[in-house]
C-alpha cells in the first residue's frame, strides 16, 4: 500500500471517529437541555424532536385537555389548577388559563406574563399547538389547546416552561450547524492529506528521480532538501552517498586509467631492451660479430640490458607491493647521523670511480633518534643518490646530504650540482614512470620508478618528501622523518 493511501486512511479515519463523537456529543444535548436522559429516546419522532415536552408536562398536557373537552368548568377550579401547578412546578413549568381576553389562572413561576396579549392567539383548529414564544427579554416553549367554554367564551389551557435563547437558536440553526461542520470537517481532512502528502510525497518523488539518474549513470544529480525532520536526514544521507559513489567510481576511472598507462610504460620500457638484445643476437647469429672484440661487446651489452630489465621488473614489484600496502616495514630506532655517515661510506667507491664527491653536513647538536625501516631508508637514500647520478653531465661533480634537525622531525636533503630540471616537471618527479627527458631516452639508465619508490617508503614513515631545482644549477630533494620519543 503506498504513503499516500495510508495517509488518505488515516485521514479518513480520523474524520469517521470526530463525527461519531460530535454525534454522541449531539446525542447528549438534550439531556443537558432538559435534564431528562428519557429525552433522547424522543428524539425519534419528529413531533418531540422539535418541541420536546418533559413527562410531566406531558401527563398535564393531556389532563388539561381532557377537561377542557369534558368538563370546561373544572379549569376555573383552583384544588384542581393547584394540583396541575405542584405537577409542574419540579420541571420548572407553569400553567396559565386563559378566558376570552383575561388571564384567569397563573401558575406562579408565571407570575411575570401579565399582558394576554403576548401569549399565543386563539387558534380552535389546534394545528400549532407547540411553538415557542418571546415574551420581554425571555423565551418560553409551550405548549397549548383552544375550546369554548359552556358559555361559549373562548378558552386557552397553556403549559409553559422559560427556555434559553440560545437553546431556541440552536435548535433552529441546528441542521445548518451541522451541515457547516461536516463540510468544515471534510475540508480540513482533505486540506491536511495535501499538505501532508505533499510535505512526504513530493521530496521522496526527488529522491526517487535522483535514484533512477544514479541508476543511468548520472552522479552529478544533488539532492538538497532544506528540512529537518527524517526525511531530511534521509536525504542528507543520500547525497552522502551519491557523493562517496562517486568518488568511489572516480578513483576507480583512476585507478584503471594508471593500469593502463603502467601497462603501456612497462611496454615500452621492457620493448626497448628486449629489440635490443634481439638485434644483438641476430648480429651473432648473422656472423656480424666476426671478431673476439665484437664478440665480446655484443655479449656485454646483452647482459647489461638483461640486467636494466631485471632491475625494472624488480623495482616494478616493488612499487606495486608498495602501492597495495602488502610490503611489510619493520621500524626501529635509528641514530639518523650515523646512518647516513655510514651509508656514504658504503656508497663512496662507486662513485668517486664515477668522479662524484660526496659530503655529509651533520646540522644537529646531537645524537638524533628517528622511527624508520633500516632497509627501506637506505633504499630512498639509493634511489635518490642514483638519481642525481644519472644527470650529472658537469665535470666537477658533487653531492652534498644535510642534516637539519626540527622540533618533531629531522629533514634531510640531498643536493647535486647536475644539471637541473625545469619548472613545470617539478610536479611530476615523484609520478612514476617520469622521465624529464620525454623522448624516454634510455641512455641515462633507471627504470623511472626510483623516486616513486622513494615517495612510496617515505610516506610510509609518515613523513613528507619534496624537490626543488633550478635548471643549470642543481637539485635538491628533501625528505622528513618523525623522531623518536
Amino acid at each position: 500500500m503506498s504513503i499516500r493511501w495510508r495517509l488518505f486512511i488515516s485521514h479518513t479515519t480520523m474524520l469517521i471517529v470526530t463525527l461519531v463523537l460530535f454525534l454522541i456529543s449531539a446525542l447528549l444535548i438534550p439531556v443537558a437541555i432538559t435534564g431528562d436522559i428519557r429525552s433522547i429516546k424522543d428524539l425519534y419522532t419528529r413531533q418531540y424532536a422539535l418541541k420536546p415536552l418533559t413527562k410531566p408536562e406531558e401527563n398535564v398536557f393531556l389532563d388539561v385537555k381532557y377537561l377542557a373537552k369534558k368538563q370546561p368548568s373544572q379549569l376555573l377550579n383552583e384544588t384542581t389548577l393547584k394540583q396541575f401547578d405542584q405537577k409542574l412546578d419540579p420541571v420548572s413549568s407553569g400553567l396559565i388559563i386563559r378566558k376570552g381576553k383575561r388571564i384567569v389562572h397563573s401558575s406562579k413561576i408565571l407570575n411575570s406574563i401579565k399582558d394576554e396579549k403576548k401569549l399565543p392567539s386563539f387558534e380552535p383548529e389546534n394545528i400549532k399547538v407547540r411553538e415557542t414564544i418571546s415574551i420581554g427579554h425571555q423565551f418560553y416553549l409551550y405548549v397549548k389547546f383552544d375550546f369554548y367554554f359552556p358559555d361559549q367564551e373562548k378558552g386557552s389551557v397553556i403549559i409553559m416552561r422559560e427556555v434559553s435563547p440560545f437553546v431556541e437558536l440552536s435548535r433552529s440553526l441546528f441542521p445548518l450547524i451541522f451541515g457547516l461542520l461536516f463540510l468544515s470537517l471534510i475540508l480540513v481532512n482533505g486540506l491536511l492529506s495535501y499538505l501532508v502528502s505533499k510535505s512526504i510525497i513530493k521530496p521522496l518523488f526527488s529522491l526517487k528521480t535522483a535514484t533512477e539518474q544514479m541508476g543511468e549513470g548520472n552522479l552529478n544529480v544533488k539532492i538538497n532538501l532544506a528540512r529537518r525532520d527524517e526525511i531530511g536526514q534521509l536525504s542528507y544521507e543520500f547525497d552522502k552517498m551519491r557523493k562517496k559513489l562517486k568518488d568511489s567510481i572516480e578513483l576507480q576511472l583512476q585507478y584503471e586509467e594508471s593500469r593502463k598507462e603502467l601497462i603501456s610504460n612497462i611496454s615500452h620500457d621492457l620493448k626497448t631492451p628486449i629489440t635490443a638484445i634481439r638485434g644483438y643476437i641476430e648480429g651473432i647469429q648473422d656472423g656480424v660479430a666476426d671478431s673476439q672484440g665484437k664478440m665480446e661487446k655484443y655479449l656485454s651489452t646483452i647482459k647489461r640490458k638483461a640486467t636494466d630489465m631485471d632491475q625494472l621488473i624488480d623495482d616494478l614489484f616493488l612499487f606495486s607491493k608498495l602501492d597495495l600496502k602488502k610490503f611489510p616495514f619493520y621500524f626501529e630506532d635509528i641514530e639518523i647521523n650515523r646512518f647516513i655517515i655510514n651509508f656514504v661510506e658504503e656508497a663512496s667507491f662507486d662513485l668517486e670511480e664515477k668522479g662524484i664527491q660526496v659530503n655529509v653536513e651533520n646540522r644537529t647538536k646531537n645524537e638524533v633518534m628517528v622511527i624508520a625501516d633500516r632497509d627501506k631508508l637506505r633504499r630512498v637514500m639509493t634511489n635518490i643518490i642514483n638519481n642525481s647520478v644519472k644527470h650529472m653531465k658537469k665535470s666537477e661533480k658533487n653531492i652534498c646530504i644535510n642534516i637539519n634537525e626540527e622540533a618533531d622531525f629531522v629533514a634531510i636533503e640531498v643536493r647535486d650540482n647536475g644539471s637541473g630540471i625545469e619548472e613545470q616537471s617539478l610536479p611530476y618527479i615523484f609520478d612514476r614512470f617520469y622521465r624529464v627527458d620525454t623522448s624516454r631516452n634510455k641512455s641515462t639508465g633507471g627504470s623511472g620508478l626510483g623516486l616513486a619508490i622513494a615517495k612510496q617508503i617515505i610516506t610510509e614513515h609518515d613523513g613528507d618528501i619534496w624537490v626543488e631545482s633550478q635548471l643549470g644549477l642543481g637539485t635538491s630533494i628533501f625528505f622528513t622523518l618523525k623522531k623518536s620519543i
